[in-house]
């Protein structure tokens, strides 16, 4: 006997005498199948919408795992970085600072790289240079971004137009049924109605919490990248001029 079984009868103890053998072993079935039901078995019953759901609950982890590590990759720092422009530069060794720009990895040597190219034209040409080659760096870290939002956005509107069919099926089974027409009829296609719409709200939640997480990610490297956008302009217009 299950404990659903048990306190049902607990709450009825003169059932035998106010309703039917068959009813009530009907309630004690609908007791028992509630308490086995699983995630499993509501994502089996969900119909096919289910698949589309889960391919995009798929490919939004992998787009999160993919990202996540990209742009943790970019974020970390190469300590003494700009001390060693800086010396390189001041002593006239600009083949010297070019290679350490190229040996770290990280987005803003990029930019400093292509800075240090662009030294002797005037300071607006350098700052739209680095802002070019900056731009490219964000772009390249914001792959999946966009397919991330859509999946937040779009996955619990396939739930709802899960929830939109069933409902329709439920009715028209229930038409279909005429006089015979059975509670279980319209429950069923509920059931089925709204294990789409969760399914869709999970995804679209999960979605959407890995996409605002990588976007603050991006935020801090893209502010670390001003900042030694910012370091280097300063450098080339004061500490430079004054060593010729």
């Amino acid at each position: 006997m299950t404990i659903a079984t048990f306190l049902l009868q607990l709450t009825m103890p003169n059932a035998d005498s106010t309703m039917s053998a068959d009813s009530l072993q009907m309630l004690q079935n609908t007791a028992e199948s509630a308490e086995g039901l699983s995630f499993w078995q509501m994502a089996l019953n969900g119909g096919w919408l289910m698949i589309p759901l889960a391919l995009l609950s798929v490919l939004a982890i992998y787009i999160f795992v993919e990202r996540y590590l990209v742009i943790s990759k970019a974020s970390k720092d190469a300590p003494y970085f700009m001390d060693r422009i800086r010396e390189f530069l001041i002593d006239g060794k600009r083949d010297s600072a070019i290679k350490v720009c190229k040996q770290t990895r990280a987005p803003y040597a990029a930019m400093i790289e292509k800075g240090i190219m662009r030294i002797g034209r005037p300071a607006a040409d350098i700052q739209s240079a680095i802002e070019n080659v900056g731009n490219l760096q964000i772009a390249q870290m914001e792959k999946g971004f966009t397919m991330l939002a859509t999946i937040s956005s779009g996955a619990p509107m396939i739930g709802f137009l899960g929830t939109v069919t069933g409902m329709i099926r439920a009715f028209y089974d229930m038409a279909s049924a005429g006089n015979n027409a059975d509670i279980t009829l319209l429950s069923s296609g509920i059931y089925q109605a709204l294990t789409t719409t969760v399914a869709g709200l999970i995804v679209g939640i999960i979605a959407m919490f890995a996409y605002n997480y990588l976007v603050g990610k991006l935020d801090k490297v893209v502010n670390e990248m001003e900042a030694k956008t910012l370091e280097f302009m300063d450098l080339i217009s004061t500490d430079l001029p004054e060593k010729k």
